[in-house]
């Protein structure tokens, strides 16, 4: 099959079909419980689709039995290996060639391409970064769930071939251009890494009392004593609770005025007293400046989990838009994908998301994704939110954006992920998110660390937006090479 449109080649060139050029050849077939992370005697190393990027990388192996691998599955330097199957469009088709003298073999969803002649190895292995194979890749392997590339897709693509004294030259050019562009992206990518470091430590300080050191001792007059602290949040606590019970009033109402469907509306609790001491913290806490408080979360504000999503709550009688999880992102929320859920009129005021409230996802496959918080701004009237979301409710509103930026540190740093638990799934739970110990300081303080914050995020931000761009223009630059190169115009002819 020919996927090249009609282009005009230098004299000399020709288009042949990778079948005609190359063998492909299927990879090992094991069975899971014969599969071993770590080496042992008889065993032997097999490449899967993870391990195949701009080269190969030799992390993470997979070490199967040796008689499960026939000789000609052996790589030899100078063979292709492709992801031939994954559930991401953008991993399979990935290529790159075995350049080091490697003892392994490959697994059952890629395949090894291996090259008639030596001398035409380096020359195809590029062809296959090019946006035409990608292309060609995109178009072919489609699939619902995993996409596949099958032996004949790979056999039938043709690609512009130059006499063999120019595959040689093209090759030495690509090779020395590709040195000087991957010094550079080298260098980018370790900005990126110093810039999240720099990320983590300024958010640590922000919340040690380092950030605002100076800012204190130049503003004693704004500080509140601790005791004024508990003071004010006591105070706010009691107002809350008092406008709960009122809530409650109107939601039995509602409930006894709808038939007394659904569950009767429970009564508020009282509040437990605060407590300044973590009896839950398994390690001695961090000293903090003079006037800061170590109070737990429920202490602060209510805790709260989201309604439960079960086929009885489908959207039938009372249609009522909900956020979970997946609509928090570490870029903040993600309201395009807003689901309905049957929220009966009395339901509403425990579930109905108010302005300043912190959101969070309470669970993920991954812990070090579990917590991502961010804070609601009534962007959907009436929404509600789901039992995979924590919401956290401060008694002073005034406190929510200090502490959006206290649960990105926790996120960022990972206690959040320490926290975390579970097989399978880990869980922050509203239980133990609600005895997490957070540091409080005088709101005045408070306001000084979330602008000292927005201000140094502004700047990494602008830096990561420069090396994204830079990135970018990078693997632009290297299409634009391997375009010249295929096309006859990278090398005089």
């Amino acid at each position: 099959m020919n996927s090249n449109k009609e282009r005009r080649l230098p004299p000399k060139w020709t288009e042949a079909p990778l079948g005609e050029l190359l063998t492909v050849l299927r990879g090992v077939t094991y069975k899971k419980q014969d599969a071993a992370t770590e080496p042992t005697s008889g065993n032997i190393p097999i490449l899967q689709a993870t391990n195949i990027d701009v080269g190969l990388n030799f992390d993470d192996l997979v070490y199967v039995p040796r008689d499960y691998v026939s000789e000609a599955q052996l790589l030899k330097r100078g063979d292709i290996v492709i992801a031939a199957s994954s559930g991401s469009r953008q991993v399979v088709g990935k290529a790159a060639a075995l350049t080091v003298p490697w003892e392994g073999s490959f697994g059952a969803f890629c395949y090894a391409l291996r090259p008639h002649f030596q001398e035409t190895a380096s020359y195809l292995s590029l062809f296959l970064q090019t946006s035409i194979y990608r292309d060609y890749v995109s178009t072919l392997s489609a699939g619902v769930n995993i996409n596949n590339l099958r032996r004949g897709h790979i056999a039938g693509l043709t690609l512009p071939l130059a006499p063999l004294p120019e595959q040689k030259r093209i090759v030495t050019k690509i090779e020395g251009l590709f040195s000087t562009l991957d010094q550079g992206i080298q260098s980018l990518k370790a900005a990126q890494t110093q810039l999240k470091t720099y990320r983590q430590a300024v958010l640590k300080h922000a919340f040690e009392g380092k950030l605002t050191a100076q800012w204190r001792e130049e503003n004693k007059d704004k500080l509140e004593r601790p005791e004024e602290l508990l003071g004010r949040i006591k105070e706010e606590r009691e107002a809350r609770y008092e406008r709960q019970v009122e809530e409650w009033k109107v939601a039995i109402k509602e409930w006894e005025e709808g038939g007394k469907s659904g569950k009767r509306p429970a009564k508020p609790k009282m509040y437990r007293s605060i407590s300044t001491t973590a009896e839950e913290e398994a390690i001695p806490l961090e000293v903090l400046p003079s006037g800061w408080l170590w109070l737990t979360a429920e202490s602060i504000g209510n805790v709260q989990l989201g309604r439960q999503r079960s086929p009885k709550n489908r959207s039938k009688d009372y249609p009522t838009k909900y956020i979970r999880a997946a609509n928090i992102t570490e870029h903040g929320l993600a309201l395009d994908d807003i689901l309905d859920m049957d929220f009966l009129p009395h339901e509403l005021s425990a579930y109905r998301l108010e302005k300043g409230d912190l959101v969070l996802s309470e669970a993920s496959g991954s812990a070090a994704q579990v917590g991502k918080p961010a804070i609601w701004d009534d962007q959907i009237p009436n929404c509600c939110f789901q039992n995979t979301v924590i919401r956290h409710q401060p008694y002073c509103r005034d406190y929510a954006v200090y502490l959006l930026w206290l649960y990105r540190h926790f996120y960022v740093n990972g206690k959040f992920a320490q926290v975390a638990g579970g097989v399978g799934i880990n869980h922050l739970s509203a239980f133990k998110f609600a005895r997490i110990v957070l540091p409080l300081c005088s709101l005045a303080e408070q306001q000084e660390i979330v602008r000292l914050l927005e201000e140094q995020f502004a700047t990494i931000k602008q830096q990561e937006r420069g090396i994204n761009s830079a990135l970018n223009q990078a693997a632009a630059l290297r299409q634009s090479i391997l375009k010249k190169a295929f096309s006859g115009h990278l090398v005089p002819q």
